[in-house]
C-alpha cells in the first residue's frame, strides 16, 4: 500500500534550516549529499514520514533554480511505493507525464523517479521505493 514517505523542502541553508526542526524536537536520521541530483540533503523522521531538506550544492541544480523561481519551501511530496518499476509502468501507460524517465537512486539508497507536475495537479509528486537488499 503507498504511503507518505516524505515532504521535500527547499532550503538555503541546511544549517538554518536543521536548527528550527531541531528546536521542533526532531532529530536528525541521515544527512548526505547526492552528487548527480548537485544537493545535500538533511532526514528528519517525523512518525511514520519524514521530512527532507534540501540545500542545492550548484547554482545550475534543480534545487537552486527552485529556489531562484519560488524562493524557500515546499519542493515535493515522496510516496513509497511497493513496487516502483510496476508503477511506473502503470502510470505511463496511462499517460503520465516523468520528469526523468529512468529510475534514479539517490539519498539512503532509495529508488527513485519524479512525475512531472502536468500530471499531479501541478504537484512534483516523488515515487520512492526502499533501497534493494
Amino acid at each position: 500500500m503507498p504511503s507518505i514517505d516524505h515532504l521535500g523542502i527547499a532550503v538555503k541553508s541546511l544549517a538554518a534550516a536543521r536548527s528550527f526542526y531541531e528546536k521542533l524536537g526532531l532529530r536528525l536520521e541521515a544527512e548526505e549529499t547526492v552528487e548527480h541530483e548537485k544537493v545535500r540533503v538533511a532526514m528528519f523522521p517525523v512518525g511514520e514520514s519524514r521530512i527532507e531538506l534540501l540545500e542545492a550544492t550548484a547554482d545550475d541544480s534543480a534545487i537552486a533554480r527552485f529556489i531562484a523561481k519560488r524562493g524557500e519551501g515546499l519542493h515535493h511530496i515522496a510516496v513509497r511505493v511497493p513496487d516502483l518499476g510496476a508503477a511506473v509502468a502503470r502510470l505511463k501507460q496511462q499517460g503520465t507525464r516523468f520528469v526523468n524517465e529512468s529510475i534514479q537512486t539517490g539519498a539512503g539508497g532509495h529508488r527513485y523517479v519524479f512525475v512531472h507536475p502536468a500530471s499531479a495537479g501541478g504537484v512534483l509528486v516523488e515515487l520512492v521505493e526502499d533501497k534493494q537488499p
